[in-house]
C-alpha cells in the first residue's frame, strides 16, 4: 500500500516542483510572441528567440509527462503508451539539450560568468548523452540500464525546478553576483544528479 501511494504522489510532485519554471517560460513565449512585456528585459532573447522558444517547449514536454514514466503502474498498465510517450520525450529531451548548448556557445553576457558557462555546457552535454545511452539501452533489451540513464536525464532536466530554491536561497544569503549566481544554480543541477544516482542505486 505505502509503495503504491508512492507511486502516484512522487509524479505530481515532480510536476509541480516545474510549475514556477513553466510559469516563467510560458510568459517569455508570450512576450515573444509580440504579447505584452511580463519578464525582464533580456536582449539575447531580442536578439535571437528561436532557441528559447524550442527550449521552453522542449522542457515544458519533458517536464510534464516525464515523471509518469517512472510509475510502474503506467508502465504495467499503459505499456503502449509508455513506448510511445517515451519517443517524444528523447526527442523533447534532445531539443532541451540541444537548445541549451546553443544558448550556452552562442548567448554572450548570460549571468553567472565562466563558471556557470562551464557548468551549463556539461549539464547540457550529460543530458544528451544520457538520453543516447538510455535510447541505445532499449534498444539492446537492456530494461534496468534504459531505466538508470533515463532517470539522470531526466533529474538534469529537472535543474530549473530545484535552482528556484537554491538560487532564492544562495542569493538571498550571499547577494547577485557573478560568483553568488553561478553556485546556486550549479547546486540545483549536483542535488537533482545526486539524488537521481540514489535512486539508481537503490533500485540496482
Amino acid at each position: 500500500m505505502r509503495a503504491a501511494r508512492s507511486d502516484l504522489w512522487v509524479p505530481f510532485a515532480l510536476v509541480l516542483l516545474t510549475i514556477v519554471p513553466l510559469a516563467s517560460g510560458t510568459l517569455r513565449l508570450i512576450e515573444v510572441a509580440g504579447g505584452p512585456a511580463l519578464m525582464p528585459d533580456n536582449p539575447r532573447i531580442d536578439a535571437s528567440p528561436v532557441p528559447v522558444v524550442v527550449h521552453v517547449l522542449g522542457a515544458a514536454a519533458y517536464a510534464v509527462v516525464g515523471p509518469f514514466q517512472f510509475s510502474a503502474r503506467v508502465r504495467r498498465t499503459h505499456r503502449d503508451w509508455h513506448r510511445r510517450a517515451g519517443r517524444v520525450l528523447v526527442v523533447a529531451g534532445l531539443l532541451v539539450a540541444g537548445s541549451g548548448l546553443w544558448m550556452t556557445l552562442f548567448y554572450s553576457g548570460a549571468p553567472g560568468g565562466p563558471v556557470l558557462w562551464a557548468v551549463r555546457l556539461t549539464v547540457a552535454s550529460a543530458m544528451g548523452s544520457c538520453l543516447v545511452l538510455g535510447v541505445g539501452a532499449i534498444r539492446r533489451g537492456a530494461i534496468g540500464v534504459h531505466r538508470a540513464w533515463m532517470i539522470r536525464a531526466y533529474a538534469l532536466g529537472l535543474g530549473a525546478g530545484t535552482q528556484v530554491l537554491t538560487q532564492g536561497v544562495g542569493q538571498g544569503l550571499f547577494g547577485t553576483g557573478e560568483l553568488s549566481t553561478a553556485l546556486p544554480i550549479s547546486a540545483g543541477w549536483v542535488v537533482n544528479a545526486a539524488i537521481a544516482e540514489y535512486v539508481v542505486r537503490r533500485r540496482a
